[in-house]
């Protein structure tokens, strides 16, 4: 499956952003689905992730209570709506896929990462 993040910008401190991470292939809804970030100079970190069913969510606790990871399997779309962001959000973002979302949790992800998109939190 390949995945395309987009939706990320420049916010200011408080602010929010929704961003989105669209698949092709026939065979989205087989796949867990994750969200990383890597600031510069620093590595990679897990965001959050969400099951094939979308049943089932987990979240890094830096950003838990202020982001939100869904999906629609119809649209082949994950989305990770962010709320309250910090400067310390500031990171391009990828999104990635897995075999089921245990994995994915640990960066165990199935192909290549993609550009990513950049969100940059003004202090």
């Amino acid at each position: 499956v390949q995945l395309q993040a987009s939706g990320g910008g420049l916010v200011q401190a408080g602010g929010s952003l929704r961003l989105s991470c669209a698949a092709s292939g026939r065979t989205f809804s087989n796949y867990a689905i994750g969200w990383f970030r890597q600031a510069p100079g620093k590595e990679r970190e897990f965001v959050a992730a969400i099951s094939h069913s979308g049943g089932s969510t987990y979240y890094a606790d830096s950003v838990k209570g202020r982001f939100t990871i869904s999906r629609d399997n119809a649209k082949k779309t994950v989305y990770l709506e962010m709320n309250n962001l910090k400067p310390e959000d500031t990171a391009v973002y990828y999104c990635a896929a897995g075999g089921a979302v245990g994995p994915v949790v640990a960066g165990k992800v199935i192909g290549s990462w993609g550009p990513g998109t950049q969100v940059t939190v003004s202090s």
